[in-house]
């Protein structure tokens, strides 16, 4: 099952090359991202977005914004590196794995100090491949680890796009359908809207049919209805930031999604490597959450707009987290 490549080095080496995320799905337009203002541009407009391929896209990003610097002093180009590494870090606030992928290239730079810049440039280069080899391998785990719970004829619910449009692999709350399919199951995935940007309708029912997986769109509103009706098994979503305690951070409408499943006593998985898991925040109250513009919602100018990106479902409400190393069950004890 071949899947699309939404992050990735340009063939030049010279850029890092994405897939515009906001033309889906009418227009499959890729662009070449090389300096820090197109790289933080791409990663806050949503062109490239989901936790993993942000931060892939950000270690790959500070790489190509820093090649024309070659010819600059140690001192000088680890002053403009760390300068370029901290507004790519800051781009957006909630996932975890932009600045954790950022922060392994500024560890490099940390080991470099007086070492020729082109060399320094290597090890960034080796340092930002390996980001992005590592996130592909963790989303075959996270499938191989999530197929299990899909049986032959599943039907699936998700929110938001967690696939291979959200990494740089096959995805990461997709991967077990993905999984599941190849080794010849039939698995039905319902895609809620996911408003108001609609990267359920648009992103996760594009590569789904792209991949020949069934998939069928339903209004976020809708999602309840159709568990009620007895058409859900189960359901998978991505995470953005895991807390300590399994709190996850996700998509707004994540929450309503579980406590609706909850209720009609539906298994509600999530799904996300490792990296996504923030030791430092305790709890889901511990992890911020973006705000995005009002220009997103449709309102009267009197009227004011509360527009978060993502919203935070409790421990409590999930069944199990499925990583690149193993499936958690609560009480949550990431080792």
């Amino acid at each position: 099952m071949e899947h699309v490549r939404a992050v990735d080095w340009a063939p030049s080496g010279q850029a890092v090359r994405i897939i515009d995320q906001r033309r889906l799905p009418g227009a499959f337009v890729e662009r070449d991202l090389a300096t820090v203002d197109e790289v933080v541009e791409a990663i806050q407009t949503l062109a490239v977005r989901g936790a993993p391929a942000i931060g892939v896209a950000g270690a790959l990003g500070l790489v190509a914004a820093l090649l024309p610097w070659a010819h600059e002093t140690p001192s000088a180009f680890l002053t403009r590196a760390r300068a370029a590494a901290a507004r790519i870090r800051s781009a957006r606030p909630t996932a975890v794995n932009l600045p954790r992928a950022v922060d392994r290239l500024v560890a490099v730079l940390d080991q470099c100090h007086g070492v020729e810049t082109p060399t320094v440039l290597e090890a960034l280069r080796r340092e930002a491949t390996d980001v992005l080899e590592e996130d592909r391998i963790m989303c075959r785990q996270i499938g191989e680890w999530g197929a299990p719970l899909l049986h032959d004829g599943a039907r699936v619910v998700t929110h938001c796009n967690a696939g291979a449009l959200a990494t740089s692999g096959m995805g990461t709350a997709l991967a077990p359908v993905y999984v599941a399919a190849e080794a010849g199951r039939h698995i039905e995935v319902f895609a809620g809207e996911t408003r108001p940007l609609l990267q359920g309708a648009r992103l996760t029912a594009w590569e789904l049919a792209r991949a020949g997986v069934p998939v069928t769109v339903v209004p976020d509103g809708a999602v309840a209805s159709l568990m009620r009706a007895g058409k859900v098994d189960l359901c998978i979503v991505g995470a953005d930031r895991i807390a300590a305690n399994g709190d996850a951070a996700n998509k707004i409408g994540t929450y309503a999604v579980a406590v609706a499943a909850r209720h009609h006593g539906i298994p509600f998985y999530v799904a996300a490597p490792t990296s996504t898991i923030d030791p430092e925040a305790r709890t889901g109250a511990d992890i911020p959450i973006e705000e995005r513009a009002r220009t997103e919602l449709t309102a009267p100018d009197a009227a004011a707009v509360f527009n978060p990106a993502f919203d935070v479902t409790p421990a409590e409400l999930i069944s199990g987290i499925i990583t690149d190393t193993g499936l958690y069950r609560p009480p949550y004890r990431f080792a």
